[in-house]
């Protein structure tokens, strides 16, 4: 079986693709963050939204009609539709550093965004500066390869249901092709079984890398749909390979890891959720078949996707009176 054939990169981390960077910025007054993806040179990038209300920006400049169709980091972040501001401190970092499209004199980073909503996690939208932009800098910043779990960046408010959220991560690699997936775990709906501590995606863990309960001994009922108290929620994903993919493989590669998001969450793709995939591709390794290695690309993708999001949840520490799953 494939899944059996492939095993997850040496940090078990969408850093595991060569050129892949991420930073984290918080705010804990706020009780907010954002999370910054950098990639080193130019890749095939696209996004696939499925959510009902999503919050998104620069999505069009990566549709099958754009010029471009390529990023040079995407920001994930707290805040709501306010959050699109650290996209824009992530651009400014970039510029500063001669990174992207020269037009003419000027270079116009291209930095993809999208956000959660965290406004009630905290103290509520009371700033007298959005701290958003300064949380760009500062992720973009403090980019490496190893970085913070749980409720770290723009997981820091995050909720999955009626526990904490967070940010997960986590690879998978067979033969020369890898997969990496990050995720902002903040769904309406939730990852565990009712009744159970259990993970809805705990058939696909690796390594006990979300606790090793294995399966349940029983299943509550499955009719039961514990929602996030907020009712305004959003979980994000983004997938990077080292395959060469052209944008309409780097597409099909971000409709196939949705299905992760099916395999960890119950309900998803809600009218409530604004759940986004991004798909980075550095083109390092060519694909030895462009169907069926495609095909086994996109297996690997939505797997990572699910673990990603369980593991954000299971790293998750209990924050702002919400309880974590590590203290059910």
């Amino acid at each position: 079986m494939l899944r059996a054939m492939s095993r997850p990169g040496p940090r078990n981390s969408i850093t595991d693709v060569p050129g892949i960077t991420v930073g984290n910025a918080e705010d804990h007054g706020m009780v907010t963050g954002t999370t910054v993806v950098l990639v080193e040179g130019q890749v095939t990038a696209a996004v696939d939204v499925r959510g009902g209300a999503p919050g998104v920006r620069e999505a069009a400049a990566l549709a099958p009609a754009a010029t471009m169709q390529q990023a040079h980091a995407i920001s994930l972040s707290g805040g709501s539709a306010f959050g699109l501001d650290a996209a824009g401190g992530v651009m400014d970092w970039l510029r500063r550093r001669g990174t992207g499209i020269e037009i003419g004199p000027a270079r116009v980073p291209i930095v993809p965004g999208a956000i959660i909503f965290d406004l009630l996690t905290g103290p509520g939208p009371e700033w007298e500066t959005p701290p958003w932009w300064d949380l760009g800098v500062r992720a973009v910043e403090a980019a490496g390869q190893d970085f913070e779990l749980g409720n770290a960046g723009a997981g820091m408010g995050a909720t999955a249901g009626p526990i904490k959220g967070g940010l997960g991560t986590a690879s998978a690699t067979q033969d020369a092709l890898i997969v990496g997936a990050l995720a902002i775990s903040n769904p309406v709906g939730g990852v565990t079984m009712p009744g159970s501590r259990h993970f809805w995606a705990w058939a696909l863990e690796q390594n006990g890398e979300f606790g090793g309960l294995g399966a349940p001994e029983t299943v509550g009922d499955v009719t039961e749909m514990p929602l996030s108290p907020s009712l305004a929620n959003t979980t994000l994903v983004v997938v990077a390979t080292n395959a060469r993919l052209s944008w309409n493989g780097a597409m099909r590669l971000a409709i196939m890891a949705h299905d992760g998001f099916a395999q960890a969450i119950r309900p998803v793709h809600s009218p409530l959720d604004g759940d986004t995939v991004f798909v980075l591709a550095t083109g390092e390794v060519e694909l030895p078949d462009p169907i069926h290695s495609l095909a086994k690309l996109g297996f690997m993708a939505a797997d990572c996707s699910a673990r990603a999001i369980t593991r954000g949840v299971y790293e998750a520490e209990s924050l702002a009176g919400i309880a974590a799953w590590r203290d059910l």
